[in-house]
């Protein structure tokens, strides 16, 4: 299939190309860019006329719900509704039921999201056994059957000496580990310590859980980068404060090999906006004050933050229409993941190149060598490279709501909101994973 997309403007922050131009694709490669092969004839045009055509979005968290969790989401419906949202790849944690701490469940997930031919699927590993904090896992054989990087989820590490040695471990083969920074006695609560929590009698997790486990991380990466021969890249997940962000850029200005990440949620959510229990706002980590909000905008504009993710968790109606402390955390975010990034530019005057960079270089940097073949073009638009992209079309508006969502999880702190752009096609690997106009007839 020989597809090309015309008139639309091209916009790459990886090679800072924004002009227009169209892309002649063939094999599941872009073959010309502008400049067409004299002999490219196509058997498909898509009309990208007054569209913006990006790479193809890159989501570093995103649960599938697979295997275990069916009744809350499938492979295949979640990799729809990440297509939908313009994501191409994207990266799911290991907290699985079973974990992914065999390389069998591994070689079994990529199998299956590689024949639905939807979104590219990397899957983290399980850094110890069962997440339990106990035991490490078989990195080597893990990588080999398709890990990225390995990492706890949302379970943090008790025993210190575990944590040194898993680093030490992974340096000793160059792995990636990555970490949601928050102390295990201090992150118990549901909700950011604060005036709200304590009025509406929620147990709080302080900003010092993140900040002790930060510092914690960065004294342990600094005795493992001392080590000869030795090279492990740490990425701290879903960075919530304005302290711990703050503790981010030392580590950065220092010179660790430290990169980071934030959720939509907290880019645009604070604990003001639980209102009276509202449990969409069950979230991990918890929504913060406006000062740490604001500090995250700021970082993640002047390039202190990597990427932006979705963070998406589709829950169950039943596990989140609880109490707001027995409610299950988690929401569904992902084909909100682009207007999220949209609006928050246009409320604070950031280049559309900036917004599309945190969603595409900035996490495809993260993942770097652990994409193989795929790190030369995944996260950005260079000839010979695949063919990952996404049309959207910067003038379309549309509502959140159940009818409008294809992820099974509907819950979500901004059902009802109003979100700036649309997509209207992603390619993957040269195919038509998403097409709206057909969508909207379906």
């Amino acid at each position: 299939m020989k597809t090309l997309i015309q008139g639309g403007r091209l916009i790459d922050p990886a090679s800072g190309t924004d002009r227009l131009a169209d892309i002649a694709i063939a094999a599941g490669r872009i073959v010309g860019i502008g400049q067409l092969p004299a002999d490219f004839t196509p058997n498909r045009v898509i009309d990208a006329s007054g569209c913006i055509v990006a790479p193809g979005l890159v989501d570093l968290s995103m649960r599938l719900r697979e295997p275990g969790q069916e009744y809350a989401g499938m492979l295949a419906s979640e990799t729809a509704a990440a297509v939908a949202g313009g994501v191409t790849s994207l990266v799911c944690p290991p907290d699985t039921e079973p974990v992914l701490d065999e390389p069998g469940l591994v070689q079994m997930l990529k199998y299956r999201a590689e024949r639905l031919h939807q979104s590219r699927v990397f899957p983290l590993g399980a850094l110890t056994r069962g997440l339990k904090g106990e035991v490490l896992t078989e990195m080597v054989e893990l990588t080999d059957s398709g890990c990225v990087a390995f990492s706890q989820a949302e379970v943090p590490i008790v025993n210190t000496q575990v944590l040194q040695r898993a680093l030490q471990y992974a340096a000793t083969f160059g792995y990636s580990v990555w970490l949601r920074p928050q102390d295990f006695w201090l992150g118990k609560g549901v909700a950011a310590s604060g005036p709200l929590a304590t009025r509406l009698g929620l147990a709080g997790i302080p900003v010092s859980a993140e900040v002790i486990a930060l510092q914690t991380l960065f004294e342990l990466l600094r005795g493992v980068c001392k080590a000869p021969g030795t090279q492990v890249q740490l990425h701290l997940c879903r960075i919530s404060s304005a302290a711990g962000l703050e503790l981010v850029r030392q580590a950065k200005a220092e010179g660790l090999p430290v990169t980071c990440d934030i959720s939509v949620h907290n880019l645009h959510l604070t604990d003001i906006d639980i209102g009276y229990f509202d449990s969409r706002l069950r979230l991990q980590p918890p929504v913060r004050q406006q000062r740490d909000r604001e500090a995250l905008r700021r970082g993640l504009a002047d390039g202190t933050i990597d990427a932006l993710v979705s963070d998406h968790n589709p829950v169950d109606a039943d596990a989140k229409i609880l109490p707001f402390a027995e409610a299950e955390a988690g929401a569904t975010a992902v084909e909100l993941l682009l207007g999220l990034a949209w609006k928050w530019a246009e409320q604070d005057g950031v280049p559309l190149a900036r917004a599309l960079a945190v969603l595409t270089q900035g996490p495809a940097a993260v993942l770097g060598n652990s994409l193989g073949t795929l790190a030369s073009s995944i996260g950005r638009v260079v000839e010979g490279g695949v063919a990952d992209l996404c049309v959207i079309d910067p003038k379309a508006y549309w509502t959140v709501g159940e009818d409008t969502l294809r992820s099974r999880g509907k819950h979500t702190p901004f059902g009802g909101h109003e979100l700036p752009v649309s997509v209207r096609a992603t390619l993957v690997a040269g195919q038509l994973a998403y097409d709206a106009l057909a969508a909207s007839r379906a």
